[in-house]
């Protein structure tokens, strides 16, 4: 990587931020999560895209509800995986991947000009949100799917990531971000949910971190060693028990800290 995905030293402040939380992904009969009711919380949706999860009514609805409440609409693109909810590395050939981004983006640009917006950034999810992070080949292709769609939307993802890099280098805008619920690594990478502390689940904890990680201040990595996330925008799980709860306590905690929410880009006129 050409730089330090985090830093031990601390930046200045954080006095507004960005609440972020993937949303639309269940599928025909099967739901996940109360979407209405995180809608109500974060700022930003990332409103899966039919790949991973999603289907065209669930997509509408969403698209439908987070215009409603002012909350910007944001395209969470994935490999073609829904059998595995998009968190199996597929290696897809470059230019596959490029269509299948471009695809999706412009099937929930559809649904968001429906609810009088547009699709206002994007965020890939799962396996391709990690691989991204080193794999060079696929961060240039998706890239190159938000450059062909539209170079003037904002992509979200992991501080000194692959995908960041080629973004800037692309003159795309990027939005660093990190995760409420999960665990890092020293690296400043996220722990696979797959072991021991990758997710965690006590309320007030997570509030903490999140008001530390807002206003620059060092939180504790998996191994008990401090760590500062550079970020613009928070994301909350919605699709871990308690998600909900979890996220309004993150919100006061927020508020309480002197910290303003707010969506880093609005919602976009169609």
């Amino acid at each position: 990587m050409s730089g330090p995905i985090a830093t031990a030293g601390r930046p200045g402040p954080v006095t507004t931020v960005d609440l972020n939380s993937d949303l639309g992904e269940g599928f025909g009969r099967w739901s996940l999560g109360d979407d209405e009711a995180l809608l109500s919380v974060v700022t930003s949706a990332n409103v899966a895209c039919g790949f991973h999860a999603g289907d065209p009514t669930i997509m509408r609805r969403t698209c439908a509800t987070a215009s409603a409440l002012g909350v910007a609409i944001g395209a969470q693109v994935s490999y073609r995986d829904l059998a595995g909810f998009g968190r199996r590395f597929i290696d897809v050939p470059p230019e596959t991947l490029t269509d299948e981004i471009v695809y999706q983006i412009g099937a929930l640009d559809a649904f968001a000009r429906l609810a009088g917006t547009r699709v206002s950034y994007v965020k890939p999810h799962g396996a391709l949100y990690n691989a991204i992070v080193h794999h060079e080949e696929q961060a240039a292709a998706v890239v190159a799917a938000v450059r062909a769609y539209d170079p003037g939307l904002p992509v979200l993802g992991l501080p000194g990531s692959q995908w960041l890099r080629l973004a800037v280098e692309a003159g795309l805008t990027v939005v660093p971000e990190c995760f409420a619920d999960r665990a890092y690594t020293p690296q400043g990478t996220l722990v696979p949910r797959g072991e021991p502390g990758a997710v965690l689940h006590d309320p007030g904890e997570v509030a903490e971190r999140c008001l530390r990680m807002a206003r620059g201040e060092p939180i504790t990595a998996i191994d008990g060693t401090p760590l500062t996330v550079t970020a613009a925008s928070i994301c909350v799980h919605g699709d871990t028990p308690g998600a909900v709860a979890m996220a309004r306590r993150v919100r006061a905690a927020l508020a309480a800290g002197g910290v303003e929410v707010a969506p880093f880009i609005g919602n976009r006129a169609p």
